[in-house]
């Protein structure tokens, strides 16, 4: 059995055959109603498996975004699993958005669920948060290279609050600049 791919090399490959799309995944209330999809578990798994279906093997990436499962307590969690599993056979990758960032043996539980083989969400990649100090990343950075993971860290986002944070002046730039640095000087 050869190794496997990393998650850049997957990546690659999935974007020369489909293209660079990255299709969201956010079953949001209101955008279920706009379906006329109830805001319950069936309403969402329906959503879900509509979008697997429709992007499995049609685009390079789906990126579900973890907050409209976890609303739903372990049948929504349920939902996405069942999604991460029917994705898993197809060349298209998955982002999940679970924007965590902790640290200690609390991201190194993190690190397990999504990044580890045999974790019940694995998945080809998850975003990350440095807010907390970018060296709390390690243990999600450290799985995600042994198992050919990715890790996507926001640093620069659009959310309007982060700007306060993100764009805050440092003896060397900005947080989000110097963020960028420790990333870069870690590679």
């Amino acid at each position: 059995m050869g190794e496997r791919a990393s998650f850049g090399e997957r990546l690659s490959a999935a974007v020369s055959e489909y293209g660079p799309l990255c299709a969201g995944i956010d079953p949001h209330s209101a955008l279920l109603a706009s379906w006329g999809l109830p805001d319950t578990v069936a309403g969402l798994e329906r959503f879900t498996m509509t979008c697997v279906e429709a992007f499995a093997g049609s685009v390079a990436c789906v990126k579900p975004q973890s907050a409209f499962y976890e609303r739903f307590g372990a049948a929504g969690i349920g939902v996405l699993e069942r999604a991460v599993a029917a994705l898993s056979g197809s060349p298209t990758q998955v982002l999940l958005d679970v924007k965590r960032g902790d640290i200690g043996s609390t991201m190194e539980a993190y690190a397990q669920a999504y990044l580890s083989d045999d974790g019940p969400l694995a998945v080809d990649a998850i975003t990350v948060s440095p807010y907390l100090g970018y060296g709390s990343l390690r243990p999600a950075l450290d799985l995600a290279a042994q198992t050919g993971r990715g890790v996507f860290v926001l640093v620069l986002t659009s959310n309007p609050e982060g700007r306060e944070v993100q764009h805050a002046a440092t003896p060397t730039g900005t947080v989000a600049a110097d963020m960028v640095r420790a990333i870069t000087s870690d590679n």
